[in-house]
């Protein structure tokens, strides 16, 4: 069974096989944006105070979100090459360390956690605010360990072609989470009122149960690696791959941390309420594209067993179907966004005031939504072929080297609304950049296969 799931990563028809392995993830990111979108809804009707403090924590909670799918992506290509070379024992190493590195991280974030507070007072004054966020953000770091083994986990049934096992996995974790968030956040039956401090213990739990559920999976369906005490030990050449390959799938989403820090600064002097607005825009920017971020999880192991097998004409047809696929589901988000914006900052119990700045902000930033989606497929087809480093640029061209700068001197003029088309354009001239590293990353990789070949 496990074989034959192995092979169609070499031998399906491509369309068909990137909606074998790219359709269930792209549904349970769809599941999981819903309940990052949910968790906020919630803790909005609690208090603007409390949505702001939640937008707040986004940073620092992406960060430990960029190490375990960083970690995740390594892994998973890692394993889906060698699988790819025929190195079973090799594929197998791979996943017994990650275990091992999941541990390390879990103990990192708890520690960190104490500095929770300290981290709210570097961006406002506001006591409440200060507060809220704190204890939100304390519960997340503290019991961070399901979301590390979690991630990793569910990265490796994709590895090994159980994308479906995967879905279910993240799926559950997202329908825990959303039916305790009213239970535990306003104290519900025999759930206790818990606020804020529910929506973290929410999140948690159904991070935990994920990783659980996940673990289940790899032991009782997956033949292609098995787990072993002995080779769980760090082998640092292994950490050495796994680090080259997610390091830069870490910074990546490290450095949407950074752009949103950056961003609070700058709007935060013009009204909390900006800072909202903000955050709204990035639940609705990451619900938008969590259907990209599913279909680069499902692909990653297309590429990378086709690249280990030498067929660089399925890595291409790959990296076309992708490119447009997520062009049209960017395109459907940012139509829904330029027709109803009003509606969608309700969902988020929106002030008249926060209306008024956010209806204009919303229409501008969807229209970054295609660019950002094509940029971001380019860029992950970099670390499946070796080219790790070309990924990091481009995120950081889209999330900091150009869109932070952009956005200051927008902000000069001291008009909020000249502040947002710092988004779309920066999107778009990465994109250009992208395309250009694209084309050039294709042929290099062309050519190693190329010369491989020869020397069989």
């Amino acid at each position: 069974m496990q074989t034959q799931t192995q092979d169609k990563l070499g031998t399906m028809p491509i369309g068909r096989l990137v909606a074998v392995m790219s359709l269930p993830m792209m549904i349970s990111m769809l599941v999981q944006a819903l309940y990052n979108a949910v968790d906020a809804m919630f803790v909005a009707r609690l208090s603007e105070d409390a949505l702001t403090a939640v937008s707040l924590a986004f940073p620092f909670q992406n960060v430990m979100i960029a190490v375990g799918v960083g970690s995740g992506v390594g892994v998973s290509a890692l394993v889906s090459r060698n699988l790819g070379k025929g190195e079973r024992a090799a594929a197998e190493r791979t996943a017994n360390v990650q275990m091992y590195l999941s541990l390390c991280y879990s103990v990192v974030f708890a520690l960190l956690g104490f500095f929770a507070r300290r981290f709210f007072e570097m961006q406002t004054s506001d006591g409440t605010i200060i507060g809220y966020g704190t204890t939100y953000l304390s519960i997340c770091c503290f019991c961070c360990v399901g979301m590390f083994y979690g991630q990793n986990l569910e990265k490796l049934l994709v590895a090994t072609g159980s994308s479906v096992l995967s879905m279910i996995c993240q799926a559950t974790g997202a329908v825990v989470n959303i039916a305790l968030d009213p239970l535990m956040i306003f104290g519900v039956g025999p759930f206790p009122r818990l606020g804020v401090a529910g929506a973290a213990w929410a999140t948690v739990i159904g991070q935990t149960v994920a990783a659980g559920l996940a673990l289940i999976f790899c032991l009782r369906f997956n033949r292609a690696t098995r787990f072993h005490f002995r080779q769980m030990l760090p082998a640092w050449p292994i950490v050495k791959d796994i680090c080259a390959i997610g390091i830069p799938s870490t910074l990546t989403v490290c450095l949407g941390s950074a752009m949103s820090y950056g961003m609070n600064a700058i709007v935060l002097p013009f009204s909390t309420t900006a800072a909202a607005v903000f955050g709204v825009w990035l639940k609705l920017q990451y619900f938008a594209f969590m259907p990209v971020f599913g279909l680069n999880n499902g692909t990653i192991a297309i590429y990378s067993y086709n690249y280990g097998a030498g067929r660089m004409d399925r890595v291409k047809q790959t990296l076309r179907v992708s490119l447009f696929v997520s062009a049209g589901f960017t395109l459907l988000a940012a139509l829904l966004y330029e027709a109803v914006p009003a509606g969608m900052l309700r969902l988020f119990d929106a002030s008249e005031h926060m209306l008024a700045l956010g209806v204009p902000a919303l229409r501008i930033c969807a229209l970054s939504l295609p660019f950002g989606a094509m940029s971001v497929i380019c860029s992950s087809s970099y670390q499946s072929l070796g080219y790790s480093g070309f990924t990091l640029l481009i995120s950081a061209c889209r999330q900091m080297l150009l869109s932070l700068p952009l956005a200051w001197l927008l902000s000069r003029s001291g008009v909020l609304e000249k502040v947002w088309p710092a988004v779309p354009v920066s999107e778009a001239l990465t994109l250009l950049l992208a395309a250009v590293i694209c084309l050039w990353v294709l042929r290099r990789a062309q050519k190693s296969v190329g010369a491989a070949g020869k020397t069989r």
